[in-house]
């Protein structure tokens, strides 16, 4: 598949799934609204947390594309980490506002029509279904795509789960169910920001990618022939997606066949390095 073409296909995907998604939100959003249900107001802002990381995913491919210049030498990847701590503040703040809002409700739940939540519900787990098949085949090869499809396939979960709260409501009149349920999906929201949030702070300080094993690299920069020492080595991300790194190593002066190009295609294919920086020191 030629480059554009896989760039048209995966900007197909994620516009029609951001278009989707979005359109729920907002109903989502009005309903809860309109009938104050708890549960349809805590899924509505988990929707839209994951609307927005679909969007992150589709700018973090795009960035990539972007040159590297005189001002942003190493392009401009990172602003995606910038924008993903962001994205995992803003929900928690407000999933601690809707969980307030839920425990209040608990004592003194309203009479909500569970047939318009079962209504709204089923909606949105066609269109979670949907968007999560969409990314089912690119999901297997891509990083990016395989986030996107989590993300979704989550979702339709949340909203199965809103779904039998609404058959709850309507066939067995459990009105404490809707607050119950919006608590539980602010817990699900909580959990998975929590990891965005720690994580994009952990890379906006330059700390090694959590998928990375520093000593499993030092392991096997050493294996390579000549080489005595890592005297140095610092390893960051550039991106949600791309991780460099920069080491100094103290190689024998008698060894010849130390080879640079070599140990950096090593670290790039076990480890997914990208754009390593390699000193050699030959030291008595």
């Amino acid at each position: 598949m030629s480059h554009n073409h896989k760039s048209q296909k995966f900007g197909l995907v994620f516009s029609l799934s951001i278009i989707l998604n979005t359109l729920y939100v907002i109903v989502e959003f009005f309903y809860g609204m309109r009938v104050d249900s708890s549960a349809l107001i805590a899924d509505a802002w988990h929707n839209a947390s994951d609307v927005f990381s679909l969007i992150l995913a589709w700018i973090a491919y795009k960035l990539t594309l972007i040159p590297a210049n005189n001002r942003f030498t190493y392009g401009y990847q990172k602003t995606t980490v910038l924008v993903s701590f962001l994205n995992g503040a803003i929900i928690i703040i407000a999933a601690f506002f809707i969980a307030w809002e839920a425990i209040q409700k608990l004592n003194s739940a309203n009479e909500i029509p569970g047939e318009l939540i079962i209504y709204v519900s089923i909606i949105g787990l066609f269109i979670n279904t949907g968007t999560a098949l969409l990314f089912w085949n690119s999901q297997k090869n891509d990083l990016n795509m395989r986030g996107a499809f989590l993300h979704m396939a989550a979702d339709a979960g949340v909203t199965l789960a809103v779904l039998c709260g609404g058959l709850s409501i309507k066939f067995l009149d459990l009105e404490w169910i809707d607050p119950l349920l919006s608590i539980l999906i602010v817990i699900v929201i909580i959990y998975s920001s929590w990891g965005l949030l720690k994580e994009s702070l952990y890379l906006l300080i330059d700390a090694v990618p959590k998928h990375l094993d520093l000593e499993k690299i030092k392991f096997e920069v050493l294996n390579f022939d000549g080489v005595l020492a890592v005297k140095s080595i610092h390893i960051w991300a550039l991106s949600t997606t791309q991780t460099t790194a920069s080491m100094i190593l103290q190689v024998n002066p008698g060894t010849s066949d130390v080879s640079v190009k070599e140990i950096s295609g090593r670290l790039t294919e076990k480890f997914k390095l990208q754009k390593t920086t390699i000193e050699l020191q030959y030291e008595d």
